[in-house]
């Protein structure tokens, strides 16, 4: 018998293959597990993600993935390391406890968003289960409207390639009720940017994206220029710390002709983003550069990375000061750097608006980001069954 509403959620819209377990205590969704495998090893060969590759690795990796989210959904079940996955004990959790299976259903890589797309729907099928299809910018919306964590845990098989192996964690409770909207979300990741006006749940109007290049595509495209390997933006963020760092210390003077990038689209007045300008200019200032030492890439970082900083506060203002939400949400990959996050924080609470963003673990791609959104839609009742669910790669967020 069942008890209670429980979410298996999927994940697989680009180079990470998720699952994760969603419950549900005192009205709040709460995140029993979330699973990651990562295929950054893969790419990281090419210098950035192949979609044939992904997809191979994500149905390589589906199906332990999903059981061990249903392992380590019950604190009794979670396995160590190094541990065999037993199917059968995720099968019969998955028999007797999951009553809806969530999915992201785009935007994404097609082959990628199939693999998980296929797995849920073949869930739904065989358990004759509701199923909610999640478009993945409202999934990393909702990772920073997470709910309470009970055993928020990511113990990772030797039977999954690549993974990322998180510690325990324990997410402050940020419950998602009416009183925050409406709010305004900017989602910044390897193929998203986008400001996203949201009046109440489900309720979405985007009011501008890049037209061009995402800032993570425009993070790894100046690592590769440099020669950082990928994925480059952590790299590329370390090294604009580093610079910064030596500028206030001392230990670094101020260069007598510092490097300024272009900040484009900054004055246009519109919501909409542009960084392939941007990312042109760094190729430029490489070139004409004869020896390009350490001290000199610490530089380029901090420049570029200055230039995506001053862009991105100053469209979030500009819509702040049209639509006066009461939040800002800094949502998706790119959010975990801490110097972009701490000035769009910065910028909102100068206006006096909240600031949410993901807590560790929930920055990236994840299943139980989709699932936090799912919940809010199985409440107001916009289920489907596996035979009405469909994928879209250019999937909208409307309302």
């Amino acid at each position: 018998m069942k008890k209670g509403l429980k979410i298996l959620a999927i994940e697989s819209s680009c180079d990470e293959t998720a699952a994760s377990v969603i419950g549900e205590k005192d009205g709040n969704p709460v995140i029993l597990s979330n699973i990651i495998s990562s295929q950054i090893d893969l790419h990281a060969k090419t210098g950035g993600v192949v979609p044939e590759v992904a997809s191979r690795a994500h149905m390589e990796a589906i199906t332990p993935v999903i059981t061990q989210s249903l392992l380590a959904s019950q604190k009794s079940k979670v396995k160590s390391q190094k541990e065999s996955i037993d199917y059968q004990e995720g099968i019969d959790i998955l028999q007797n406890e999951i009553t809806h299976i969530a999915v992201t259903a785009g935007p994404g890589l097609v082959g990628s968003l199939l693999v998980g797309f296929s797995a849920a729907k073949a869930i739904a099928f065989s358990r004759d289960l509701p199923i909610i299809t999640i478009n993945h910018i409202e999934g990393h919306i909702y990772s920073a409207l997470n709910g309470v964590n009970s055993n928020f845990q990511f113990p990772i098989s030797n039977q999954i390639p690549n993974s990322k192996l998180f510690s325990k964690s324990k997410i402050k409770e940020q419950y998602c009720n009416e009183t925050i909207f409406p709010l305004l979300a900017l989602t910044v990741s390897g193929g998203h940017t986008s400001l996203t006006l949201m009046k109440t749940h489900g309720d979405y109007e985007q009011i501008g994206a890049t037209i061009d290049d995402a800032v993570g595509e425009a993070y790894d495209k100046v690592a590769k220029l440099m020669g950082l390997g990928y994925p480059g933006g952590p790299v590329v963020s370390e090294m604009a710390k580093i610079f910064r760092e030596e500028i206030k210390s001392g230990k670094r003077n101020n260069e007598l002709a510092p490097i300024v990038f272009p900040r484009p689209l900054i004055n246009d007045k519109t919501l909409n983003f542009s960084f392939s300008g941007l990312k042109t200019a760094v190729l430029y200032t490489i070139r004409k550069i004869d020896d390009l030492t350490e001290k000199k890439k610490e530089e380029i970082a901090a420049a570029f990375e200055e230039a995506v900083k001053d862009v991105l506060v100053a469209k979030t203002l500009l819509a702040v000061r049209k639509y006066s939400p009461k939040a800002v949400i800094f949502a998706g990959g790119v959010s975990a750097n801490a110097y972009l996050r701490e000035s769009i924080d910065s910028a909102a609470a100068k206006e006096g608006v909240a600031f949410l963003t993901p807590k560790a673990g929930l920055f990236g791609d994840n299943a139980a980001m989709i699932g936090l959104a799912a919940y809010y839609h199985i409440k107001k009742g916009d289920v489907q069954t596996w035979q009405s669910a469909s994928v879209d790669a250019n999937l909208k967020l409307n309302n």
